[in-house]
């Protein structure tokens, strides 16, 4: 058994006891009590899911395995000590629960690597999709037409013992996540830059391969895309992505139907669209402004006009957070080391400074404060990566090392399939103590 995968099983053999005993001594103790207001506006806040890779804390904001942002910049090995954390070393502290060696994450880098060869089907099945499709469209597409070879898939209909189920998900798992850059990057070239396709470098990095076969190859683009991929792989597990990913894997669905399932919810606009929802809400601006340099009293009476027109501010709120989002944070610092007075750039950190009072004195945002979808478009922007449509597919690929490593554990717990009730509002009507109107 390869080596990190053996590290693996070896240290989540211990919590499978551990879920095993508090199952068994504890699964009768009441953990929450559920209002109907809880159910009614998407479950906000009702524990319901075991997922050990990250947590969303309302203060620090995202904790990966108890580590915030900030820890992470600075304990995850790197390529050079001036560089951004290798986005593998995430994935490994995510499946395993420690702060990797290097050589522990140049040795995920090169099973990776080993493992990205895409079948020419994958690329047939993009190739019969229009170009004008949507990006995420031909990337589901593509996850999708994976699953013929599907190690887990196979291994189900062998009849091999549920004990191992976690072993061939790893494997699949695995062959995924090495993939995805070489299918992003065919997406990207084949929609934006005539089919002129660019080979992998076997040599690079995960996320340096990616821009390399994106055609974005300097160290520049390469450094961002460490950070893109660090900061956007997990979310906690009750988010679109990762639960969809969870609820269809629940079903031993193979990994590729339930990472596919996982996209379609991603590309949601009230899920990994927004970051295109703020550039393009950007661009709207400049071009009824008819300016690409407004004035700081210009931004605000736009802003204010989106509100009264009965919109939102895209990039701004969160339903946990209770302040600026440690992985903006974590952009802009990166744009202020690396970006010199851009126009993109200024705009953004105006709108860090104006919006939060604008949506404050609304009275009705409890965060007003700005999340990672408010600076992440322009840096990809000005660093060369300005079609916006694919923003979203940047998201899923990062998205794929937290949701992934988590359906892993779910197979290695033996976690069942996901059933909660449901009621029709007449039992609503019931339990809030009213008759309710007729016919509903």
């Amino acid at each position: 058994m390869e080596y990190i995968k053996n590290r693996f099983y070896q240290k989540a053999s211990k919590c499978v006891s551990e879920y095993q005993r508090i199952k068994n001594e504890h699964g009768d103790k009441v953990i929450a009590n559920v209002t109907i207001g809880q159910v009614m506006t998407g479950m906000k806040g009702v524990p319901s899911l075991i997922t050990d890779t990250s947590k969303l804390d309302p203060t620090t904001g995202i904790r990966f395995r108890g580590y915030t942002i900030p820890e992470l910049r600075e304990k995850l090995p790197r390529l050079s000590p001036d560089g951004e954390p290798l986005p593998e070393g995430l994935f490994y502290l995510m499946l395993i629960g420690e702060i990797p060696e290097r050589d522990d994450v140049l040795n995920i880098s090169k099973d990776l690597a080993t493992r990205a060869h895409v079948p020419q089907h994958v690329f047939d099945v993009i190739d019969a999709i229009p170009k004008n499709s949507r990006p995420m469209t031909q990337f589901s597409a593509a996850i999708l037409s994976m699953a013929t070879d599907s190690i887990f898939q196979k291994a189900y209909r062998a009849g091999v013992h549920k004990k191992y189920y976690w072993d061939t998900t790893y494997e699949d798992v695995m062959n995924l996540i090495a993939r995805l850059p070489r299918i992003a990057a065919y997406i990207y070239r084949r929609q934006f830059f005539n089919d002129e396709h660019i080979e992998p470098d076997p040599r690079l990095d995960w996320a340096g391969n990616l821009a390399h076969m994106m055609g974005h190859d300097s160290e520049e683009v390469k450094r961002l895309l460490r950070l893109y991929m660090v900061i956007h792989a997990d979310h906690e597990g009750g988010n679109v992505s990762a639960h969809t990913t969870h609820l269809v894997g629940s079903a031993l669905s193979n990994p590729y139907y339930a990472y596919a399932a996982g996209m379609l919810g991603l590309a949601g606009p009230l899920h990994g669209y927004a970051n295109q929802e703020v550039i393009n809400w950007i661009f709207a601006m400049l071009q009824e402004l008819d300016t690409e340099n407004p004035t700081e009293e210009q931004i605000i009476a736009y802003t204010k006009r989106t509100l009264d027109e009965g919109r939102v501010i895209p990039g701004y709120g969160h339903a946990v957070l209770r302040q600026t989002d440690p992985r903006f944070t974590a952009q802009q610092e990166f744009a202020k080391k690396y970006v010199k007075d851009d126009k993109l750039i200024n705009i953004v950190n105006t709108l860090h400074r104006v919006v939060p009072p604008i949506l404050e004195a609304t009275g009705k945002v409890k965060n007003p404060w700005p999340n990672v979808d408010a600076y992440s478009g322009s840096l990809l922007y000005y660093y060369g990566v300005q079609e916006h449509s694919f923003y979203t597919v940047l998201f899923g690929v990062s998205r794929a090392l937290g949701v992934l490593a988590s359906l892993v554990m779910d197979r290695l717990y033996g976690l069942p399939i996901e059933r909660p009730s449901s009621y029709p509002l007449k039992w609503y009507h019931e339990k809030a103590g009213e008759q309710g109107p007729s016919g509903c």
